[in-house]
């Protein structure tokens, strides 16, 4: 799966984050491109591709850089199948729910936010159909 290499103008289409915004993900050391081309340009394997669209989920729900950095050591660590004795997969898998935890938290604030939003749509659509059937008598 990945043997496809891609360069960041595939990789930003496919995970529609800028080009700017991945670079600054490689900065901070979140993604690192698997691979540079003979010319030097970035090339991105579908892990690369994954990797950014965790943090792309996690952005939105208000996660630290740390945070996403953490928690993907954490995923990293799990799926690559090392050795890992009981107690750290214990470790490494409490990490895990402690986020799936703070994002499930953090959605039901969302749909609280969003249910709000829709409310006050509504009310001003409803005002705005009194004002124009006032004004059509």
């Amino acid at each position: 799966m990945d043997s496809k290499h891609m360069q960041i103008g595939e990789v930003a289409a496919r995970t529609e984050l800028s080009l700017r915004t991945i670079r600054h993900y490689e900065e901070t050391g979140l993604v690192i491109p698997s691979a540079r081309s003979q010319g030097g340009f970035r090339l991105y394997t579908e892990t690369d591709v994954a990797r950014l669209m965790v943090i792309r989920r996690m952005k939105p729900l208000g996660f630290t850089l740390e945070q996403m950095r953490d928690l993907l050591d954490a995923t990293d660590r799990l799926d690559r199948g090392d050795a890992l004795d009981a107690d750290e997969r214990e470790v490494l898998l409490e990490r895990v729910r402690t986020y799936q935890q703070a994002a499930a938290e953090q959605v039901e604030k969302l749909r609280i936010q969003l249910a709000r939003a829709e409310d006050f749509a509504a009310t001003l659509s409803a005002r705005l159909e009194r004002n124009a059937a006032a004004a059509r008598v």
